[in-house]
């Protein structure tokens, strides 16, 4: 009798894999987010992603390598949630206000990406530097951008030759300061910090981005 080939293992433990390793680089962002880079401690990554520490050092190596991947991720995942917009099936300034809107979402919904980014900037960019393809990373993005705001020129609802790099700041920076600075906001300036508080800052943000981008008389398109 000819025996049954044995099942092949390799694709469900190449599943594990990568479901390990969403499960730590998560409780990376977590962990690096809310205690800095000198406060973050392993034994809580492997706590909090219910992988061992050996097997933590396995996939990433040690905490400089752990917290360039999850920094790395950081951007990944606002990467892909822009993508899931399809902003290149909207009309422009549709686009552009999915865009604010998700912003803006993203920030809130994902506190880590900004501590994230400000961990990194604290200590002068110096992991950002070595992770080889976070330009490539960017790059879908701004070039979605790139064929919106070129295709509401042409449609004579934007002005042209707006720089798509300069414009995400602009739509960043806006989206940035109500959710970065929530805590001194609320006490300064008495700012609720509720839903339709936030709901506001979305509508005025959306409304900012796209008075930016219309044109005017000087630029003969009105």
């Amino acid at each position: 009798m000819t025996r049954a080939a044995p099942a092949k293992a390799k694709p469900a433990r190449k599943r594990d894999a990568e479901r390990s390793k969403r499960a730590i680089l998560q409780a990376a962002l977590v962990e690096f987010s809310e205690q800095g880079y000198a406060g973050a401690r392993i034994d809580t990554i492997a706590e909090r992603s219910g992988i061992s520490k050996p097997m933590i050092y396995s996939y990433f190596g040690d905490k400089d390598d752990l917290y360039a991947a999850a920094l790395r991720e950081a951007y990944v995942q606002i990467r892909e949630g822009e993508r899931d917009l399809h902003l290149d099936d909207l009309a422009p300034e549709e686009a552009i206000r999915a865009l604010v809107s998700f912003t803006l979402s993203h920030f809130r919904s994902k506190p880590w990406f900004i501590s994230m980014l400000n961990t990194e900037n604290l200590r002068g960019g110096t992991t950002v530097r070595r992770i080889s393809d976070v330009t490539a990373i960017q790059s879908r993005l701004l070039e979605q951008l790139r064929e919106v705001l070129e295709r509401g020129a042409r449609e004579k609802v934007f002005r042209s030759g707006i720089d798509p790099v300069d414009f995400y700041i602009t739509i960043a920076s806006i989206c940035y300061f109500p959710i970065s600075n929530a805590h001194t906001l609320q006490v300064v300036f008495k700012c609720p910090m509720d839903e339709a508080w936030m709901e506001q800052r979305r509508r005025d943000a959306e409304e900012i981005a796209i008075r930016f981008l219309r044109p005017g008389p000087e630029d003969g398109d009105a």
